[in-house]
């Protein structure tokens, strides 16, 4: 599989990671957009939300609760922050393995 996040999963690409466990990772986004900007991805190759089948209901909710803990860990918690997940084309995802943006560290604007 030529999937940039699973090569980091496996170790084969270097990662500045701030959370792993048996199931999830999350990093640094080497595109930062705001002080605080950790990728969190599922170990588990799966393509987008619209991929995450009923057997993956334990596992996404373990990547729910761990991003909880990287927002403690990256000291976002009480200020607030917000999570991104972007959706095929029209929804600009460009890596094909679900992953969630945990973006904060400062005063998020809305943007369309």
């Amino acid at each position: 599989m030529d999937c940039i996040f699973c090569k980091i999963v496996n170790g084969e690409l270097p990662s500045k990671k701030v959370y792993e466990d048996d199931h999830v990772v999350a990093f640094h986004d080497i595109n930062p957009i705001a002080p605080v900007h950790v990728l969190m991805i599922p170990k588990k190759h799966i393509q987008s939300l619209m991929a995450i089948e009923p057997e993956d209901k334990e596992l996404i909710g373990h990547l729910h609760l761990a991003l909880q803990k990287v927002a403690e860990a990256m000291e976002v918690k009480d200020p607030g922050f917000r999570v991104i997940t972007n959706i095929g084309k029209h929804g600009q995802q460009t890596v094909f393995h679900l992953h969630y943006h945990l973006i904060g560290g400062k005063q998020l604007e809305w943007t369309m």
